[in-house]
C-alpha cells in the first residue's frame, strides 16, 4: 500500500462529492494565533487537506433569516460528510492516518473558549492552502466565490507542499461590510468583536439560553407564562432542535467579491 497519493487524485474525489474548492497546506505554513496544535488531534500530522462548500446567493441575501439559516443547516453537513470522505479515502488508499476537522459543531464548549476557538482555525486553514485571503471582515474571500464559502479541513500524515498563495488584492477596504455590520463587531481594523457578533449572528446560542432561563427563574408565574408564550421562546426551542442557528449573513452579503 502506497504512501503516497497525488493532489489531483485527492483534489478529483473531493470535487466528486460536492467540494466547490479544495487546497493543500502544509502544517508548517499553518498559522493560528489562537488555536491549539494540530498535533495535539493527531501527532504525525504534516498537511491540510482544505475544502470549501459555497453557499447560496439568494438564501445569503434574503432579508428573512431563515433562508440563510435554512442554507447553513444544509451546506454545513455536506461539508461534514465530504471531509469524512476524503479522510476515509486517504487511510484506506494510502494507510495514514487522517482526521476531519467540522465546519462548526462539535467543538471545545467551556467558559475560557466560550465555544469560539475551534480545534483548527478554519480561515487561517484556508489561507495557507491558498484559498483566498483575509477581507476587511476578518473572513476569507476566495477570487471565485468571495465570501460566500463555509470550510472544513482533513488533518492527514500525508506530506503535501502548500499551494500556491492569493496574491490578488481582493479585498479593496470599501467597508461595505463595516457598516452593513447591525452589531458594530467590524468597527476597529483587523479584529472582529465575537461577542458582538455571535450576539447578533447566533441570538439563540449558549449565552441567549442561560440568560433566558435565568430570568424565567426569577418571575412570579404569570410573567414566566407570558415569557414562554412569546415568539422569542419559540425560536429558542426551534434553534435548539436545529441547531446551526446562524440569523445575520449582512457582512457576507454586502462583500462585492463573488456575487
Amino acid at each position: 500500500m502506497s504512501t503516497n497519493l497525488d493532489k489531483k487524485a485527492v483534489r478529483d474525489f473531493a470535487f466528486s462529492l460536492g467540494a466547490d474548492v479544495v487546497g493543500f497546506a502544509a502544517i508548517d505554513d499553518y498559522k493560528s494565533p489562537r488555536s491549539p496544535d494540530p498535533k495535539k488531534i493527531l501527532p504525525g500530522v504534516r498537511s491540510l487537506v482544505v475544502m470549501g462548500i459555497r453557499e447560496l446567493h439568494g438564501a445569503t441575501e434574503s432579508g428573512v433569516n431563515r433562508a440563510g439559516w435554512t442554507c447553513r443547516m444544509t451546506s454545513a453537513p455536506i461539508a461534514r460528510e465530504v471531509a469524512y470522505r476524503v479522510a476515509n479515502f486517504l487511510e484506506k488508499k494510502t494507510g495514514t492516518k487522517a482526521v476531519m476537522i467540522p465546519v462548526s459543531f462539535p467543538q471545545e464548549m467551556s467558559l475560557e473558549t466560550k465555544g469560539m476557538i475551534g480545534d483548527v482555525s478554519l480561515r487561517h486553514a484556508a489561507v495557507a492552502a491558498g484559498l483566498g485571503i483575509f477581507g476587511r471582515h476578518n473572513l476569507v474571500i476566495n477570487p471565485e466565490f468571495g465570501s460566500r464559502m463555509i470550510y472544513t479541513a482533513v488533518l492527514s500524515e500525508l506530506l503535501y507542499v502548500s499551494d500556491p498563495a492569493v496574491t490578488e488584492n481582493l479585498c479593496n477596504n470599501c467597508n461595505l461590510c463595516v457598516d452593513a455590520c447591525p452589531a458594530h463587531a467590524l468597527d476597529e481594523e483587523s479584529k472582529t468583536d465575537t461577542t458582538k457578533c455571535l450576539r447578533t449572528a447566533q441570538p439563540f446560542g449558549v449565552g441567549a439560553f442561560i440568560r433566558f432561563f435565568s430570568e424565567l427563574l426569577q418571575k412570579p408565574k404569570e410573567e414566566q407564562l407570558k415569557m414562554i408564550r412569546a415568539p422569542y421562546f419559540w425560536d429558542l426551542h426551534q434553534s435548539l432542535q436545529v441547531t446551526y442557528a446562524y440569523n445575520c449573513f449582512k457582512c457576507v452579503a454586502a462583500c462585492p467579491v463573488g456575487k
